[in-house]
């Protein structure tokens, strides 16, 4: 038997409840006193819920803490002036940055406090930290509440005084390459009025011509706006600093726009107009661009041009480098003088392979070959690597059982070293884990991928299991090792991930097929997951525990609202539930980008679609399992009532016994606590539901 506590006699839903609104719609009205009022009240009664797993949860924050290094130092970066790296206290939510000469580390210096800049606050976020081309200057911009609206400062390095710039802009800046000793430009982007980057904008900066001189700039002059809802604009610039590139992009359409980094004063220039469908992204080597596209195959393919031809030909001719492969979708490119690095993924296997791309002067591959894996399913990915012409660059990788490590891996020679690995303490080390991928069989017979990981003293054996899954946006669930997650593992709890459609696990076609009209599949995917894991003997099916947040709140709160019976309880933080309403609402932050994701409700067939697997839509009388339901009040993505609408209506047609339980963060945006340790302890309370659900709380406490 779980050692349930108590149910609350405090009915807070009874409570406010009102007759005249059964859809909880009420709760939109953010100024509205019964909101705060109302969502405080759940607070206390999930509190006192909560009460009796309080010793077991901070029994699991203090192993947390235990297992890992609280003081962190990060890999230290060589950029061509000085070698930057940050250092975290043991005691400190946040890093300070360092830095020192190149090949003079004796001369170390503090140069940003994020401590410092946080104080007091009980939300603290950097959006982008950017270094001027002399690297005597940092932008950064910070957010204090959460709700993804920052401001813009400026400081001369390493000590000089932070002026404010401007306020309520996006996170992201971009320096160009004209700067001189007393002028620089900095690029950056502004929100329309549903909070859709819309737009970049060009800052001229005056800079200090000495110590006692503040830093300003003249008025923000905007470069390029697109007026489209559902396109978002963001900017960056090539390794080669030669062009800054200004993207807009909607979930599957995209478009780019180059000017000279160094004369950013120019008008962009549209390097490919926009078509539907067509999804593309450019890199740069001189003499070259590279173009990555899927014009002729959702599998993506790699072209390449001369760059005189591109900048005087108004109708281009490329030539195709790696062509399509139904097999394989690509990914990403990086270039460097000597060629490329490709990121691609083969569907069969659901795992991503780096790539070198060795050119000679006629853009002949010299050297053609995949980079060697620690493991058959892993992550590998290729680290920020400012130089162009390096041929060492780093590599992260990382899987369910190793965790994060750093190589420095010299292509010329094929020598790897290691550089760091994230240091684990305590009484289950990762040799003691056991990782396996299975496969299931969904409705429609496809196969689906799970990845599970457990003690391997256990794996014989089916266990109690925490399955988690998101399935949206192409964004892939690769591997990845957590410290948190080893107080359950440890408890001989099993986690597991189902790489359901909609997801980008194996590829493009993984994701068309789990998006608008296909959306099904990814409910009915992860429902297959879980079924698979009881089949092959791994899972207890009577201890099932499912677990998303955001969209992956939609795709368990459907799944519960299906088959209940399949989980003992779920874990739904910051759930996009509310569907149907959200995207009938272009007012709302992201609403219109997301069209192309969901579809756009006002065709009918899409609005019935959408509403026979909104969560909140389907709500009804029956037994659900206990639920743990988290909404953010600052969070802009998914509103604080989606969370506590769902919440309303379970509650108010619950026919089981199993609780039904509302927290919502009045300080925090859609990340969550932004301070380490309060983020910790966040994981620490979740895992206690998680024990308790599974009936491992008591005997663990």
């Amino acid at each position: 038997m779980k050692a349930q506590p108590e149910t609350p006699a405090q009915e807070v839903v009874a409570r406010y409840y009102r007759p005249n609104d059964p859809a909880w719609h009420w709760l939109e009205q953010r100024d509205a006193p019964d909101v705060p009022a109302f969502l405080n009240a759940a607070n206390r009664e999930h509190a006192d819920w909560f009460a009796p797993l309080a010793p077991l949860a901070e029994n699991l924050y203090n192993e947390h803490l235990a297992r890992r290094e609280l003081a962190v130092t990060s890999l230290p970066a060589a950029l061509d002036h000085f070698t930057l790296w940050s250092e975290t206290a043991a005691d400190q939510d946040y890093p300070r940055w360092w830095r020192h000469p190149n090949g003079e580390p004796e001369q170390r210096e503090c140069f940003f406090d994020v401590n410092a800049r946080a104080g007091e606050a009980e939300f603290y976020d950097i959006g982008d930290m950017a270094l001027s081309p002399d690297e005597q200057w940092l932008a950064w911009t910070e957010d204090t509440q959460g709700d993804e609206r920052f401001t813009l400062w400026l400081k001369a390095l390493p000590s000089g005084t932070p002026v404010k710039l401007l306020d309520d802009i996006g996170p992201a800046l971009c320096w160009a390459e004209d700067q001189s000793a007393e002028a620089a430009t900095l690029l950056f982007t502004r929100f329309d009025a549903t909070q859709r980057p819309d737009s970049v904008w060009r800052l001229a900066l005056k800079l200090a011509s000495s110590s006692s001189d503040a830093p300003s700039a003249e008025e923000p002059v905007l470069v390029w706006r697109d007026d489209d809802p559902e396109f978002w604009v963001g900017m960056g610039k090539t390794r080669s600093r030669e062009w800054l590139i200004i993207e807009s992009a909607s979930k599957q359409t995209s478009e780019s726009h180059l000017i000279p980094a160094r004369t950013p004063d120019q008008a962009p220039r549209c390097l490919q107009p926009r078509a539907p469908g067509v999804e593309y992204s450019i890199e740069h080597r001189p003499g070259f661009f590279y173009r990555l596209h899927n014009a002729q195959s959702p599998h993506f393919e790699l072209d390449v041009i001369a760059e005189a031809a591109l900048l005087q030909d108004s109708h281009p001719a490329w030539t195709s480098l790696i062509a399509h492969r139904q097999d394989t979708t690509l990914e990403g490119v990086d270039a460097f003088s000597w060629g490329l690095v490709i990121s691609e993924r083969d569907h069969a296997k659901a795992q991503v392979l780096l790539r070198r791309l060795v050119l000679d002067e006629q853009h002949r591959i010299d050297l053609d070959e995949h980079l060697a894996l620690p493991e058959p399913v892993c992550s590998q990915l290729l680290e920020d690597t400012p130089h162009f012409d390096t041929q060492v660059v780093r590599l992260r990788e990382e899987s369910f059982t190793t965790p994060p490590s750093w190589y420095a891996l010299d292509l010329a020679s094929g020598e790897r070293r290691l550089l760091k690995r994230t240091p684990v303490h305590g009484a289950l080390p990762p040799e003691k884990l056991i990782s396996r991928r299975i496969w299931a069989q969904s409705a429609d017979g496809e196969r689906v991928p799970v990845s599970i990981v457990a003690r391997a003293d256990l794996a014989d054996q089916p266990l109690p299991t925490l399955l988690y899954g998101y399935g949206a946006y192409g964004e892939p669930l690769d591997p990845w090792f957590s410290i948190a997650r080893l107080g359950l593992l440890e408890r001989g709890v099993a986690f597991a991930v189902a790489h359901v459609r909609g997801g980008g696990e194996r590829g493009e076609p993984w994701y068309l097929k789990g998006k608008l009209a296909h959306k099904e599949n990814s409910f009915a995917d992860f429902l297959a997951a879980r079924n698979a894991l009881v089949e092959q003997g791994l899972s207890d099916p009577e201890r099932i525990v499912a677990s998303g947040a955001s969209a992956g709140g939609l795709l368990i709160g459907t799944c519960i609202n299906r088959a209940p019976e399949a989980f003992c309880a779920a874990l739904l933080e910051v759930p996009f539930l509310d569907v149907l309403r959200t995207m009938q609402n272009p007012e709302l932050p992201l609403t219109t980008a997301e069209y192309s994701e969901w579809g756009n409700p006002e065709e009918r067939e899409v609005a019935e679609r959408i509403q026979g697997y909104s969560p909140l839509d389907n709500v009804r009388p029956q037994a659900y399992p206990a639920l743990w339901i988290e909404g953010n009040w600052f969070d802009t993505r998914v509103s604080y009532w989606e969370p506590a609408k769902f919440y309303a209506r379970v509650r108010q047609v619950q026919q089981g016994s199993a609780p039904v339980l509302l927290y919502t963060d009045m300080s925090s945006g859609h990340g969550g606590a932004s301070g380490r340790f309060k983020a910790w302890q966040d994981s620490a309370r979740q895992d206690a539901f998680i024990l308790w659900a599974l009936g491992l709380s008591a005997k663990n406490a």
